[in-house]
């Protein structure tokens, strides 16, 4: 599928890091974006950037979902891409100092990384269904979705991200298969070691230990590598139903 002005994206997560990245890469190809976000200030001001616009949606909340793509249609029509990348990661061991894993907080995290991303890709490919194939094959949209690496290799505290993001990783197949017969594609990216604003906020004696541990290149990766990526998954045809590691061959260590 080609990227032009023809097309309209929703992009989760979208005021910043990779989904920042990602709504920047989508309009500079000229696609009609809509951001979804919890951040109004960071939010609105990407949009203005890219000329798109932005709706402040709570992936966790059926209605704050149904009224971003409302007005996502609205205002660019049915989108063609939807690209999943709200997410959360807070850091618990499933047993510490004799209390369990906090439950709300394993919840929380299923409920925005897991159950928000199905949220919206079900939303997104109804829509996708209805409208007329854009592509030879009969392509009429692409689903790309957000893991980690952590859904293989999750460390100490990552218990209940990695179970999210393993989530996501293991619905990629199926949901294409439920949609191959609509010409819907759907793909899963599984970053690793990423400048992302957590990670930024950290010393450079720290981001430049963290990107030693990649073997190559060794470094942190860029959200626009991500965001290339994205662009890749759009445009060839043939990738469907898998989950790519975007990680330079790194294996996370327990700790």
């Amino acid at each position: 599928m080609n990227l032009d002005s023809a097309l309209s994206a929703i992009v989760t997560g979208g005021a910043s890091g990779l989904g920042a990245a990602t709504a920047r890469m989508l309009a500079g190809a000229g696609v009609r974006v809509t951001i979804f976000d919890r951040d109004p200030e960071r939010g609105q001001e990407t949009a203005f950037d890219i000329g798109g616009v932005f709706a402040d949606v709570d992936v966790t909340s059926q209605a704050s979902v149904e009224a971003g793509f409302e007005r996502a249609r609205s205002a660019h029509g049915q989108e063609r891409i939807l690209v999943n990348c709200a997410g959360i990661a807070p850091v618990a061991k499933t047993t510490s100092r004799g209390e369990p894993h906090p439950m709300d907080m394993f919840e929380k995290v299923v409920a925005v990384n897991l159950v928000g991303s199905f949220r919206c890709l079900s939303i997104a490919s109804t829509g996708m269904a209805t409208l007329d194939p854009v592509t030879p094959d009969g392509g009429r949209g692409v689903i790309v979705s957000t893991a980690s690496v952590a859904a293989f290799d999750g460390q100490i505290g990552q218990v209940a991200y990695a179970a999210s993001k393993a989530g996501v990783a293991g619905m990629t197949l199926p949901v294409a298969r439920d949609l191959s017969k609509s010409g819907i594609r759907v793909m899963t990216i599984a970053p690793g070691i990423f400048e992302t604003p957590m990670l930024l906020g950290l010393s450079q004696e720290v981001q430049d230990s963290l990107g030693q541990q990649v073997p190559f290149p060794s470094r942190l990766g860029k959200a626009n590598e991500f965001a290339q990526l994205v662009r890749s998954i759009c445009e060839n045809d043939m990738l469907n139903g898998e989950t790519i590691r975007l990680d330079g061959a790194i294996r996370m260590a327990p700790r």
